[in-house]
């Protein structure tokens, strides 16, 4: 059974709207559209690369897959190689025509959808897709939460953690990775069951 990877720029304060560029997502009067190229450098372009390289399929939002066509085939570059030679699928409530080859729509049921990518890949990436993310995360379909995290308060905008947002275990799966301009990628891998409780005493508080 494979299994599937969501993949997020993400801000301090969670905030994972338009990182790309002002014309990504200005839905909501967004302000700050592009905040993650001010703070990117090699290792972060390294660790993205590394991160695909066990990538078989690719999922990803309508919004997001809009952008990935009109860009990554006119690319040239391992990462378009890659984005170019997997299978690309599509979650969207709405028909649609997919001019990039290889894309495929999936069906309305997405739990179910999601259930025959892992069937049949080892590895499915979501990339961006923030919308699709929330249902993801809501819903328990995926199975590693990987967040480039920046260190930026932005204070509004699309966050990753919203209200839909179930009660979810997870275990830290790999050290942090940091960059010298502060960034870290921190992946997690989800876990069965929903968070225990407990009450602190003054021993724990010290360590002792």
């Amino acid at each position: 059974m494979g299994i599937v990877q969501i993949d997020l720029f993400t801000t301090l304060d969670g905030v994972a709207q338009a990182p790309g560029g002002p014309e990504e997502d200005p839905e909501g009067g967004f302000a700050f559209g592009g905040w993650q190229a001010p703070l990117s450098d090699g290792t972060v372009g390294e660790q993205v690369v590394a991160g695909m390289e066990t990538m078989d399929a690719l999922l990803l939002g309508r919004r997001t897959y809009d952008i990935f066509a009109e860009y990554w085939p006119r690319q040239q570059g391992h990462i378009a190689d890659v984005l170019s030679s997997v299978p690309r699928y599509v979650a969207s409530r709405h028909p649609l025509r997919l001019a990039w080859e290889g894309a495929e729509q999936l069906g309305p049921d997405l739990g179910d959808a999601v259930r025959g990518l892992r069937e049949r890949h080892a590895e499915t990436h979501v990339i961006g897709s923030l919308d699709l993310v929330q249902t993801l995360l809501a819903d328990g379909l995926f199975d590693r939460l990987n967040l480039w995290v920046y260190p930026l308060l932005l204070g509004a905008g699309k966050r990753v953690f919203g209200t839909g947002t179930v009660p979810t275990n997870l275990r830290l799966a790999e050290p942090v990775v940091t960059t010298p301009g502060g960034v870290q990628l921190q992946r997690y891998e989800r876990l069965d069951g929903t968070p225990a409780v407990g009450t602190m005493s003054a021993g724990d508080a010290e360590g002792r």
